[in-house]
């Protein structure tokens, strides 16, 4: 009889504390296999499996690519790849983005659903917007089942209430309680594969291939969803809308994917680097125009240079207020899904 013995972890900020506090509770005999993205900085290392493997009594590590998996054990994606699975061997690979992330929460779980099911249970800690949203959906539509930190608990509880609010939950719980539950869920027969549609398998089968970094357009991207008349701010191709039940997605013909949260996040980002690109250009210009540039010199004078002085001066001056705006906009979150009639 099958089990659930594959754990999929997704975190982000105060996501280090809350996997501490979780790696010390559970049992040296642990009888699951555990898989665990935590968004670092690409360019730095991670030293999460050496703070797992102190804190606790299973060992944690960063796995190579094509490693076989052991229950018992903790993985975690290292820093710029995606920790994926197949049969039951791990996968490394630095496919693209999944809403600006790699390693992706997203990556991870709906690799494992696709791959295990019924085996698998989906848990999201703290962190910041909604990555892991759509992964937990994946989970959950192919039979797993689905755990989330209790907001209001959580330093950053964005992630866990994006969870709450866009897929059916299993269980909420605090830190303290999350061992346990586990450990009890570990216990329990699996479920039945659920049925998909056509549809649904050629989509997440094909997001799956693009994730270990197949090309996008070769697995498919173009026949996922429908075509949306917004562009990737990464790349900059088409954007496909992809719906996952109550949430709507956008993928790239070059595989990069987006939440609608991280999407308008990464259009602000790029709305900024073309002010301060203009910004750059029109100080540039303001330093051509000064007076001992020379300028003033032969026919000319320094009253005739004023005019473009001015109107490039006034013109920064517009472009640097645009940009602090931004900035507060980003920094201000951003709003919420209206309610669905």
């Amino acid at each position: 009889m099958l089990k659930h013995d594959i754990v999929v972890i997704g975190a982000s900020a105060g996501g280090v504390y809350a996997l501490k506090d979780l790696a010390a509770a559970l049992p040296a005999d642990f009888p699951a296999i555990i898989l665990i993205v935590l968004h670092v900085s690409a360019n730095e290392p991670s030293y999460l499996p050496d703070i797992l493997t102190l804190a606790g009594k299973l060992p944690a590590t960063h796995p190579r690519d094509g490693e076989t998996m052991r229950k018992g054990h903790i993985y975690i994606a290292p820093p710029d790849h995606h920790l994926l699975v197949e049969s039951n061997r791990l996968l490394v690979k630095r496919g693209p983005k999944e809403n600006r992330f790699r390693p992706s929460i997203d990556a991870l779980f709906r690799s494992a659903a696709y791959t295990y099911g019924p085996r698998v249970i989906g848990v999201i800690l703290s962190g910041m917007l909604d990555d892991g949203t759509s992964g937990m959906w994946s989970v959950k539509r192919l039979g797993g089942v689905s755990v989330i930190q209790d907001p209001q608990e959580a330093p950053y509880p964005s992630m866990p209430q994006s969870v709450a609010q866009q897929v059916p939950v299993d269980h909420c719980v605090r830190m303290d309680q999350l061992a346990d539950l586990l450990s009890n869920l570990v216990a329990e027969p699996a479920g039945q594969w659920p049925s998909l549609s056509e549809a649904e398998e050629i989509r997440i089968s094909s997001e799956v291939q693009i994730a270990q970094a197949n090309p996008a357009l070769k697995m498919g991207i173009l026949n996922i969803g429908q075509p949306s008349n917004l562009t990737c701010p990464e790349c900059h191709g088409a954007l496909r809308r992809i719906e996952e039940g109550k949430q709507v997605r956008y993928r790239c013909h070059t595989g990069h994917s987006f939440s609608r949260i991280s999407l308008l996040s990464g259009i602000n980002q790029a709305v900024e680097e073309s002010l301060w690109n203009a910004i750059r250009a029109l100080e540039e210009t303001l330093m051509l125009l000064a007076p001992d540039q020379g300028f003033s010199q032969a026919n000319h004078t320094t009253e005739a240079y004023q005019y473009p002085i001015d109107q490039a001066q006034a013109k920064l001056d517009l472009l640097r207020s645009m940009v602090m705006g931004l900035s507060m906009i980003e920094a201000s979150g951003i709003p919420e899904d209206p309610p669905r009639s």
